[in-house]
């Protein structure tokens, strides 16, 4: 009902699904991470002859995103147990990179392959009201979807909200980041050790449904997450490299932890952002430091880009989701890839494969170029 004043404790998710190297669904993407196995393997998707890298996480074939995206929504509603008329006044927040076609069309036919063209043309296609919004602000473009989901349903402006990524390993993109430097050159992702060289790139095509909770209670909808709180901050440092002292980012942690009335002591794991690059690791780990003290260096930290891949403005909501739901499975993604200890990253790595948590908190943060950084504080149901 609008106007009704929630508090940020009553949102949940109650549906969710996704696409990535491993296949459709949570489950294979998620034992993925709780063993530590990456999916990279040599792309075959398009030519990379000349390339400096030529791993990724990419599953076969050549799957078109708008698609994906229909179907991967269409599962998470489903999951959600949402009817046709409930999925018909959702609103979709969608989180891409832009409309694929976008690059080959004609000069003059551009105006109708904007990135609000296309998340209106996949919300008609999946059946939701058609109203949507557009996020393109790179890694922290589906972090900043769900919390704007999660802000407007605290606040009694919606009752549910689809919020949806995608991004599919594809040439453009590929290029731009070889010849930057800023991909792996070994093929593995090696978040916060010794030796990393950087990220590679990865399929998701991602779906979650953001809920009020006496929305789902009068359904008899179970949850499978709380969104305990939410924090955004930018660092006004740089256009590409990360403020070295994190402090953008502990913002965004401290507002999470505010919003959510919960002590950087009631956290029992962080899904990092963990992109493998040296000085954003670093930073990341500064941050840490700045919100949890000497604690951080007990504090199980794990970036599961290590498994999965980088998958630009779709990673966020992956992450996000894997997260939820090592929560529930009472186990913790593995740091792929460590080679051995960085003294600037001193953090609680789990690198057990064994790792289990019975905590009822974890925040999942990400990192963007321009310095915006996000915090999602997800509690078990």
């Amino acid at each position: 009902m609008a106007g009704v004043r929630r508090g940020p404790e009553d949102v949940v998710v109650t549906g969710a699904e996704v696409l990535s190297a491993f296949g459709d669904g949570v489950g294979p993407v998620l034992g993925a991470a709780l063993d530590g196995r990456p999916g990279f393997a040599p792309v075959e998707r398009f030519g990379v002859t000349g390339r400096r890298t030529v791993h990724a996480a990419a599953r076969p074939g050549n799957p078109v995103l708008a698609d994906e995206l229909a179907r991967i929504i269409d599962h998470a509603c489903d999951e959600a147990g949402l009817s046709a008329a409930q999925r018909g006044g959702c609103p979709l927040h969608l989180a891409v990179h832009g409309d694929p076609a976008l690059p080959r069309v004609p000069g003059d036919e551009r105006a109708g392959h904007g990135a609000d063209t296309f998340a209106g043309a996949v919300a008609r296609r999946a059946g939701l009201s058609g109203a949507a919004r557009a996020y393109t602000s790179a890694c922290v473009a589906s972090s900043t979807a769900v919390a704007d989901a999660a802000a407007l349903v605290a606040r009694g402006r919606a009752e549910r909200i689809v919020v949806a990524a995608g991004y599919l390993v594809e040439a453009d993109q590929f290029a731009v980041f070889d010849a930057g430097g800023a991909l792996a050159r070994d093929g593995r992702v090696r978040p916060f050790s010794a030796g990393r060289g950087g990220l590679l790139l990865g399929d998701a095509v991602v779906a979650v449904v953001v809920e009020s909770a006496a929305a789902a209670r009068r359904r008899r909808a179970t949850p499978l997450a709380r969104l305990s709180g939410w924090g955004r901050a930018g660092d006004a440092h740089h256009v590409c490299r990360p403020r070295p002292d994190g402090a953008g980012l502990a913002r965004a942690m401290d507002d999470a932890l505010a919003r959510a009335n919960l002590r950087p002591e009631d956290i029992g794991y962080v899904n990092a952002h963990g992109s493998g690059s040296p000085a954003g690791d670093a930073a990341e780990s500064a941050a840490l430091h700045r919100v949890f003290g000497e604690d951080a260096e007990a504090l199980p930290v794990s970036s599961t880009k290590s498994v999965h891949g980088q998958a630009l403005e779709a990673g966020a909501l992956l992450e996000l989701i894997v997260c939820m739901a090592a929560l529930r499975a009472g186990r913790l993604p593995v740091n792929s890839g460590y080679l051995g200890p960085d003294p600037d990253c001193r953090l609680g790595l789990v690198l057990d494969r064994a790792a289990r948590t019975t905590s009822a908190y974890a925040l999942s943060l990400t990192t963007a170029f321009g310095g915006a950084n996000t915090a999602l504080l997800v509690g078990t149901p």
